[in-house]
C-alpha cells in the first residue's frame, strides 16, 4: 500500500509551506509511544535535502508531519494486534510500543527514512517513506506541489502480527482462512490472532444416534432425552478423546420418528492432523472411542 500527502504553494498564504504544514501538524493527535529519532532532518551526504526546490525549514516541517502521521498509524495497528494477541494467547505480554527512524535511500524521495517497530523482542522494518522527489511533481505538471509519500507491505505486517505462516494464504478462498477475519472490516474489535489449520486431508466420520424419549421404558438414569440433551456434552466428549486431531464437529441431520416421536441426530466429526496425514485406521480408532464414550456417558442409542 502506498500513500502521499501534498501541499500546494499557490494555495497557502504567502506561499508559506512550512507554516501551513506546521498548522496541519498541530491538528494531529499526540501519542505516548517511545520514538527513537537520533538523526537530523537531513544530511548532506547520507540523506540530502532537495535544496534546489525546498528550504531546510520546509523539509523539516514535512518530515515532522510525515513521521507523526505514520507513528499514529503504527500505534493503531500494533495496539489492535496486542489486544488480539492478548485475547487468544494467555501467556502473551504486551510491552510498551517503541519505534525508531532509520535514514534510508529510495529513488523517489529525499530525505528518506525507514520505520522499525520493536515487536516481541526484535526490531521489524515496517515501512519506507520520505519527501517526494520534486521532479516527479514537475513531470506531472504540478511543480507548485510538494509533500511526502510512503509505502508499506500490509501483507508482511499482517504475517508478523498475526503469525500467518504463508503469504499465499492472502489469495486463498479457503473458508478456514477467510472465516477467521469475517466481520473485521465492520468491527475491528473482532480482530483475532490467526489460528493455524492443517494442510493435510480431512477424514470425516459420522455418528448417528437416537435420543431417548421421556416415555421410553429405557429412559431415566444417565440417558439423554430430547429435554435434557445438550450439544456441548457431545463437543466435550469428542474433544476429550480426539484432542487436536479434531478440527470441527457439526450437526448434519436431525429426524423425529413419526410414530414413536423419538429424535435422531447425526453429527459429522472432521479428524485432521496439523502435522501429518491421518490414516483412516487411526481416525476409525478414535471414532470408536467416541462412540463408546457417548453411549456410556450420555446413554444414547447408536443407529
Amino acid at each position: 500500500m502506498e500513500g502521499a500527502r501534498m501541499w500546494d504553494r499557490s494555495q497557502v498564504i504567502d506561499g508559506d509551506i512550512a507554516g501551513a504544514v506546521y498548522e496541519d501538524l498541530a491538528r494531529l493527535p499526540n501519542h505516548n509511544m517511545t520514538v527513537e529519532d537520533p538523526n537530523p532532518p537531513n544530511h548532506a551526504k547520507r540523506n540530502p535535502l532537495q535544496d534546489a526546490y525546498h528550504t531546510a525549514e520546509e523539509a523539516a516541517a514535512i518530515a515532522a508531519h510525515l513521521k507523526r502521521t505514520l507513528e499514529l498509524v503504527v500505534v493503531d495497528i500494533f495496539s489492535r494486534a496486542q489486544l488480539a494477541a492478548s485475547s487468544t494467547m494467555p501467556d502473551f505480554t504486551a510491552h510498551p510500543l517503541r519505534v525508531r527512524w532509520i535514514e534510508a535511500y529510495f529513488p523517489f524521495t529525499s530525505p528518506s527514512w525507514e520505520m522499525e517497530v520493536f515487536w516481541q523482542g526484535d526490531w521489524l522494518e515496517v515501512l519506507g517513506c520520505g519527501i517526494v522527489n520534486q521532479n516527479i511533481c514537475i513531470d506531472a505538471g504540478v511543480p507548485q506541489q510538494l509533500g511526502w509519500a510512503f509505502g508499506v507491505g500490509l501483507e508482511r505486517i499482517a504475517m508478523l502480527l498475526f503469525e500467518i505462516p504463508d503469504i499465499r494464504l492472502f489469495w486463498s478462498t479457503d473458508e478456514r482462512f477467510l472465516g477467521q477475519f469475517e466481520g473485521v472490516s465492520r468491527n475491528l474489535a473482532n480482530l483475532k490472532r490467526f489460528v493455524p489449520y492443517s494442510k493435510y486431508p480431512s477424514c470425516y466420520k459420522d455418528i448417528a444416534f437416537w435420543l431417548r424419549s421421556t416415555s421410553s421404558p429405557a429412559g431415566g438414569g444417565r440417558g439423554s432425552n430430547a429435554q435434557n440433551f445438550h450439544e456441548n456434552d457431545i463437543m466435550q466428549i469428542v474433544r476429550d478423546i480426539g484432542g487436536d486431531l479434531v478440527e470441527d464437529v457439526s450437526l448434519v441431520d436431525e429426524f423425529i420418528h413419526p410414530r414413536t416421536g423419538r429424535k435422531s441426530l447425526c453429527y459429522r466429526i472432521n479428524y485432521r492432523s496439523l502435522e501429518r496425514t491421518l490414516t483412516n485406521e487411526e481416525a476409525n480408532s478414535y471414532h470408536k472411542l467416541v462412540e463408546k464414550a457417548l453411549v456410556d456417558q450420555l446413554g444414547i442409542e447408536l443407529r
